[in-house]
């Protein structure tokens, strides 16, 4: 018996590690959603950049997990529903100020998800509705979509921060990561990255 041969899956698709965004492409996205008075994305792309969490994790968060008394908090935890463990995030002011504005806006009346979804069978957004949103920020400035992916949000941040402290013990924490080889695996680290941070310390 012949059977059809399928395609693979990753045919035709850039397949591996996605790349972060870099500051400079933060900022330029961060400015067109402000423009364009996009209330609800602008919170949403600066949650993400902050708390570094997996996509199905950021698409679940609760209102009451960031904002509590009438104000956003700085700091927040969450339990992964990877793992099962919890994970900690800062919220820095830039992006308290974009989730008190949507938190406000009267698409949020009665919503007890931060992201609700449009749709009454649907408690809040899910993970192919933020990719299809990142693939339109990407595009807004110029990226190719194919290089990026909901995982670039989420290491943005802590790439930026190993490159000025190459702490990875701190990244770690960060990322919500039980072993410290996930976390080399995570940012790509290769011998010439450690060798650049060696040749900064002269001792």
């Amino acid at each position: 018996m012949i059977r059809p041969v399928k395609p693979a899956w990753n045919r035709g698709r850039i397949v591996g590690q996605k790349r972060p965004l870099l500051p400079k492409h933060v900022w330029a996205i961060r400015v067109r959603l402000e423009l364009a008075c996009k209330i609800r994305e602008l919170a949403l792309f600066n949650t993400a950049i902050d708390s570094k969490l997996r996509g199905c994790d950021l698409v679940r968060l609760k209102v009451i997990d960031v904002f509590t008394a009438g104000r956003v908090k700085e700091r927040t935890s969450i339990i992964q529903s990877k793992t099962g463990k919890p994970v900690q995030f800062e919220l820095m002011e830039g992006t308290r100020s974009a989730l008190l504005k949507w938190i406000d806006s009267p698409e949020m009346i009665g919503s007890e998800y931060l992201w609700p979804g449009r749709f009454h069978d649907r408690p809040h957004i899910s993970t192919r509705q933020y990719g299809r949103m990142l693939k339109e920020w990407v595009l807004s400035i110029g990226l190719e979509p194919s290089s990026y992916g909901t995982h670039s949000m989420r290491r943005t941040k802590v790439a930026q921060i190993y490159k000025k402290t190459g702490n990875l013990r701190a990244v770690q924490l960060l990322l919500g990561h039980t072993k410290m080889d996930s976390t080399v695996r995570y940012l790509g680290i290769d011998l010439e990255d450690a060798l650049s941070l060696s040749e900064k310390i002269d001792i």
